[in-house]
């Protein structure tokens, strides 16, 4: 399949493959006249990547897990499932310091100054 077949079936831009390529996420074949050509397996890796890219996780982290997940039969349960309940845990803690920083701003938005009063502020 040729780079823009796979962009119109996958719902991603030719640029996007190129980067892909370049981060070594995918790997197409060459023709000897330079085009490149994608096999079945890449759909699914773009499909898991743009998966993984909407649940959170970076480019850099799907490129480091690619190698574990992936297999010749596929991305691997098991793994998957332990890289979902690790960024649950990142997301979890980074609403709980969202959660305190929302209760200080509120805390200080109901005072006459909101400045004052704070520990981090130099007495003249």
């Amino acid at each position: 399949m040729k780079i823009g077949e796979v962009a119109a079936q996958m719902g991603v831009s030719v640029d996007a493959l190129r980067f892909y390529e370049e981060k070594g996420l995918i790997k197409p074949h060459r023709a000897a006249n330079g085009y490149r050509f994608y096999s079945e397996q890449t759909l699914q890796l773009v499909g898991y990547i743009k998966l993984a890219q909407q649940l959170g996780f970076s480019l850099r982290e799907i490129g480091e897990n690619l190698p574990l997940l992936w297999n010749s039969e596929g991305a691997s349960s098991d793994l998957l499932a332990q890289l979902f309940e690790e960024k649950i845990a990142l997301l979890d803690q980074r609403i709980g310091q969202m959660q305190s920083l929302r209760t200080l701003l509120a805390a200080r938005a109901v005072q006459v100054c909101p400045l004052v009063g704070t520990s981090h502020v130099a007495s003249s």
